[in-house]
């Protein structure tokens, strides 16, 4: 048996509902579903939209609205779930949800961009100082994790369409990139990139410049990065460059075992 996993930057429910988001979750039916850039309160959208047939569900959304936000759907009931990381600023822009799902922990994770100004950069590299010792306790938990979300780097040239050109720019600068090396370090497998090592073209995001996507000129910038002892029940991962539903591409994870089983059900 497996169960699936999937993440997805939606860059706003309801832009993306237009697009088909509701009919894509009835058709491809994750078992476990993070969002980032949900960009709207529960009361904004239909009820079918917030709490699916089938789904558990919980949306953290920001102080600010019409601004970041991230959930999870999961078809096991969830024990559990912890809102923030401790970062007040960051927590306000509501940017991290962990889910304890039976043996399993799930975080939707969105990392801010620095592309829009130094002050905004600066944010970005005190989130990542941040979230890095927030990795390691989860890593030091003991229990299979994975971090899914829109982490906003580009980690290595081949996760990038230009990187010469992109050198300077946020998403793929030195320092960000290092961080992600320093991350990996810690012990988190880059699932995707551990199943295609050599495989470049794995993009995830494309700008709305230009033809980007139709010339498929992208960056990856979505990623699931699982616990050793998770990344080992990894199967099969991939892309769904057609879905269609927002800059963003869903991220796909197939883990060999049974859909986790939690004690109790935590509703939203």
């Amino acid at each position: 048996m497996t169960f699936t996993l999937c993440t997805l930057n939606l860059n706003g429910v309801r832009a993306a509902d237009k697009r088909g988001f509701s009919r894509w979750l009835k058709r491809r039916q994750p078992d476990l579903l993070c969002l980032q850039e949900v960009r709207a309160w529960p009361d904004q959208v239909s009820p079918e939209l917030v709490a699916p047939p089938g789904y558990s569900t919980r949306w953290l959304c920001a102080e600010k609205k019409g601004y970041a936000g991230v959930g999870l759907y999961s078809k096991p009931a969830v024990d559990a779930y912890t809102v923030g990381s401790g970062l007040e600023w960051s927590d306000a822009e509501a940017r991290v949800l962990q889910a304890e799902v039976g043996d399993i922990t799930v975080v939707s994770l969105y990392i801010p961009s620095g592309s829009s100004s130094e002050a905004r950069l600066a944010r970005k590299y005190e989130f990542l100082d941040h979230i890095f010792r927030h990795t390691r306790r989860l890593l030091k938990s003991g229990r299979p994790v994975a971090i899914c979300g829109d982490l906003n780097i580009a980690h290595a040239e081949i996760d990038i369409h230009n990187p010469r050109g992109n050198a300077k720019n946020s998403g793929f600068l030195p320092e960000e990139r290092a961080w992600f090396t320093k991350l990996l370090g810690q012990g988190w497998v880059d699932v995707m990139r551990a199943q295609h090592p050599d495989e470049a073209g794995l993009y995830s995001w494309w700008s709305s410049r230009g033809k980007a996507r139709a010339e498929d000129r992208g960056w990856r910038l979505d990623y699931v990065l699982a616990s050793p002892a998770l990344a080992e029940r990894a199967t099969k991962s991939w892309i769904e460059k057609k879905a269609d539903l927002s800059d963003h591409a869903p991220v796909w994870v197939e883990f060999e075992g049974s859909a986790p089983i939690a004690a109790r059900l935590t509703l939203a």
